[in-house]
């Protein structure tokens, strides 16, 4: 059958819907002869999707009067909800009439675009009304003097710090961290920032006034998620966007951006509409609003805090509002608008913590932006522009640069006013530097307490004995005892009405470490209060805590449940700050400046759980990362040398290492002696520097883990020179570690120095027969096993492999593969539902006839059970349709 030829028109008026992407590949067809309108619309699909979400109704009569479409098809389109989702509908349909009907449309959509083109070029000279104009001014006037003032977490009240005099740089890069939510976000944020500066050409660095940029000249931008952990600067990010456009400094492309927080959302429980929404602290815009709205290819507007929204989980809505003053729930309203079902032509900027952002209808983002925080450059220039004099900020900053713990917490910048609060009120930090997180977090508690009471220091000293410092004391249990209980329900925010805010009305200092906003209503207002800093609840709560005789309760107890939100790391930080309070150092330091005594009976009953617990989990291979953070808040070498296993084995796999976390690993191995039973750094995130750290604990391996990390060949090389020297090591995994021919052949010439290593463990990488081959000198002896199963050797590789029964390259009937199953297993259930999908990916590459073996049955036979009952749990359907698809490959 003849190929049509495009008609010339049609073929030329394409252009203005295409990207260069898609005019290639027509070109190409073209070339081979595949020229019908049916395969440009396959082609071009993506495209129009985006090009004609706007004005599909309209093209859609069209349609139906060059009778193209009928009324019927006309009606199946309407019934859709959302824009996009009737474009879709209407290339489907095309798709079915043929080729005439396809080049009709084609014609129709982009003689349209060419109007529309011609209309906005004509409009692009044509200037607002002056009553717009002047309500622009007086908007831009409203930002200014709102953005001018900088909140810091102890500003005195009536102190005014200028935001245009403290402001400092952060680091935005282009991507996102990934979805799994980390075991406490802060704490993994360690090194990672660094990272991005090293990495500059992956992760490009970007200007406030560059986020609605597009980055590849392709489509536009209009939907931004920023995100980053707590305390990085999203607001203050919001903050400077707005300061600079009060003044026409930036971001001139908008005529205006409406700022809208979660927090002020989070009070309304009655159907509302955007235009409200707008209007609830922006009445100046009433008069113009509509001429605003219609104009919404200039406006911007920011959602800022989506993780402290109530309703977060429930935002990729499928009802939508597609007028501003159509009245819905406000997830339905704020859905609408990310979707683009609402204002298509607005800017929107989302922010939040990486948490939460698993519940952001991602697919319509158009860029991801991650806040990194700090540079060691703006780390400086924080401490010049706080003290605001150059001789006592080098002073300054030279003490936390001798401070590894203090200067890796400085590069986020919540933390960063935190220690510089702390070095200003704590005259004797000098000579008693702090260690741990809680040393830093109690010398905040009293920098800041002492702060607010320097207006009548005198009284207070004379005062103490007669209770002065009672009440300040019973000021932080007040605090610690809201901070406690929220913080068991999993809530950050806390209203006036609540019993526990009710009960610190009057207290002078809550202001010191209370964020205070107002929430309205029409005749309703409530103030909502949250911590200064999530950590800062953690620490109030542990206080609260160590020195009442409240018991311990279930909730707060070591577990590692298997499934969904298990060991999530919501209590981790909880647990250290409540070790180093109990203390001694500390729990004497609380007692001196705030009146505040640790119960005796939990100093003992903390220091023998942490030895009994710590001992159980080294002795079973469990995992003990947070165990040993305790251990390392307390700072007693003697808790150490109590924890007596009978076997060493020390498991931190599965969650990226921070400095801090290194610091606390090697804290505890080094007041150990002897052998090393069981290194697990699996999935890690292990690095060459980070190996070369922890070299001489590497040493003392006698079984060491390493799998699930990208190994380069420098890392490698550092893993070499431990087998070099090493008399310990008998045992290697690197599994899933992205290693190769040549990274093999270095690890061969280093196992023949000493011929001690008689296990590697290497399945899932990119090693062919020639790296195989450089182990034939050493299998059986010393290499009593080599597993290379789901490596790069093929059938018709040297048959020699299947001769040497010290190398494995399929799977077999052998007991080590039930071993190995289990596992695996054990590991799929303590896994988070990520977690869990990342393993299926690999162990799901099994052929048929290994499925006959008996283990394998077993194996699987357990998976697809633990697949089905996380299905049953879940609440997230993008997760759901991936387990699924697992369940599936697993019932085959």
């Amino acid at each position: 059958m003849p190929h049509l030829t495009f008609a010339p028109s049609a073929h030329h008026n394409w252009t203005f819907l295409l990207c260069a992407v898609d005019y290639f590949r027509l070109v190409m067809l073209e070339k081979d002869g595949c020229n019908s309108c049916l395969t440009a619309l396959m082609v071009l699909r993506v495209s129009l999707v985006d090009e004609l979400e706007g004005r599909i109704d309209s093209l859609l009569e069209i349609l139906v009067s060059r009778e193209v479409f009928t009324r019927d098809d006309r009606e199946e389109v309407l019934c859709l909800l959302g824009p996009r989702a009737r474009v879709r509908k209407v290339l489907d349909i095309l798709t079915c009439k043929g080729e005439e009907a396809a080049e009709i449309f084609l014609s129709i959509s982009s003689h349209q675009k060419e109007v529309q083109t011609h209309s906005n070029e004509g409009n692009t000279d044509q200037p607002q009304s002056e009553e717009y104009n002047k309500v622009k001014r007086k908007h831009k006037d409203v930002l200014a003097r709102r953005s001018e003032s900088m909140l810091f977490y102890n500003t005195r009240h009536g102190e005014k710090i200028l935001f245009s005099e403290h402001y400092v740089n952060l680091l935005l890069a282009d991507g996102h961290q990934g979805l799994e939510i980390k075991r406490h976000e802060v704490l993994t944020f360690g090194q990672k920032r660094l990272s991005l500066q090293q990495k500059s050409a992956v992760h490009r660095k970007i200007t406030p006034a560059e986020l609605f940029s597009s980055t590849h000249g392709n489509r536009p931008v209009k939907k931004v998620l920023v995100s980053g952990v707590a305390g990085i600067g999203k607001t203050i990010l919001v903050q400077k966007m707005l300061f600079d456009f009060g003044r026409n400094r930036e971001h001139l492309a908008f005529d205006f951006i409406i700022h809208i927080t979660f927090r002020d959302l989070n009070l309304i429980d009655k159907p509302t509409n955007l235009r409200d929404l707008v209007l609830r602290k922006n009445r100046h815009l009433a008069k113009e609003l509509d001429n605003i709205l219609a104009n919404d290819n200039k406006l911007l507007i920011i959602l800022d805090g989506f993780d402290e929204f109530r309703h977060y989980r429930s935002c990729d809505v499928d009802a939508f509002v597609t007028e501003p003053d159509e009245d819905a729930e406000v997830v339905e309203v704020l859905g609408s608008l990310l979707q683009g079902e609402l204002l298509p032509n607005a800017s929107v900027m989302l922010t939040s913590r990486p948490a939460a952002i698993d519940h952001i209808p991602v697919g319509c983002i158009d860029r991801f932006v991650l806040i990194a925080g700090f540079s060691l450059a703006e780390v400086q220039d924080f401490f010049l522009r706080y003290f605001q004099d150059s001789v006592i900020a080098d002073r300054m900053f030279a003490v936390v640069s001798a401070n590894e713990l203090m200067l890796t917490l400085c590069y986020i910048p919540a933390f960063c006013f935190i220690v510089c609060c702390i070095l200003k009120e704590s005259k004797n930090l000098c000579g008693e530097s702090p260690k741990t997180m809680t040393d830093i977090y109690v010398q905040y508690l009293v920098a800041l307490l002492r702060s607010h009471t320097q207006a009548r220091a005198e009284t207070f000293r004379q005062d103490q004995k007669a209770g002065a410092v009672h009440q300040l004391s019973d000021i932080v249990l007040k605090l610690g005892r809201l901070a406690f209980q929220k913080l068991i329900e999993h809530q950050t925010l806390f209203y006036s009405s609540d019993q526990d805010v009710a009960a610190l009305e009057g207290c002078s200092l809550v202001s010191t470490f209370l964020d205070k906003t107002v929430a309205q209503e029409p005749g309703c207002t409530e103030e909502v209060y949250s911590f200064a800093h999530l950590t800062v609840q953690e620490f109030f709560a542990a206080v609260f805590c160590a020195v009442t005789d409240h018991p311990l309760p279930d909730a707060l107890q070591y577990t590692a449940g298997p499934g969904e939100g298990s060991n999530t790391g919501h209590l981790d930080l909880f647990n250290r700050f409540l070790s180093g309070i109990l203390s001694e150092r500390n729990a004497n330091l609380l007692s001196r400046q705030v009146g505040l005594c640790c119960h005796k009976d939990k100093v003992d009953t903390c220091r023998q759980k942490i030895i009994r617990e710590l001992t159980m989990l080294c002795e079973n291979g469990e995992h003990v990362l947070n165990h040993l953070h305790c251990l390392f808040e307390q700072q007693d070498p003697s808790l150490a040398l109590a924890v007596q296993p009978k076997t060493l084995r020390v498991n931190v796999s599965d969650g990226a290492l921070t400095q801090m976390d290194y610091n606390a690993i090697k804290y505890f191995l080094n007041l150990t002696k002897g052998t090393i039973s069981e290194l697990d750094l699996t999935g890690t995130g292990v690095s060459c520097e980070a190996l070369r750290d922890i070299q001489p604990l590497l040493l003392r391996c006698d079984r060491l883990w390493l799998g699930e990390n990208n190994l380069d060949m420098d890392t490698v090389q550092v893993i070499a020179d431990v087998l070099k020297v090493s008399d310990n090591v008998t045992q290697l995994g690197l599994g899933w570690s992205d290693i190769g021919d040549d990274e093999l052949l270095a690890l061969s010439s280093a196992i023949r120095v000493k011929r001690k290593l008689e296990e590697l463990w290497m399945e899932g990488n990119r090693v062919s027969s020639r790296g195989l081959l450089s182990l034939s000198d050493l299998t059986p002896n010393p290499l009593k096993r080599v597993v290379a199963i789901w490596n790069d050797v093929a059938d018709t590789d040297p048959e020699s492999f299947s001769t040497q029964e010290s190398i494995t390259v399929s799977f077999t009937d052998d007991d080590m593969w039930e071993a190995w199953g289990e596992w695996v297993f054990k590991r799929c259930e303590v896994s988070s539902n990520e977690k869990l999908v990342t393993v299926l990916h690999k162990v799901c590459n099994i052929s048929v006839h290994c499925l006959e073996t008996q283990w394998a049955k077993t194996f699987y036979k357990q998976l697809s059970q633990l697949i089905k009952h996380r299905i049953e749990g879940c609440t997230e359907d993008d997760m759901c349709k991936r387990l699924k698809k697992f369940e599936g490959i697993l019932d085959l």
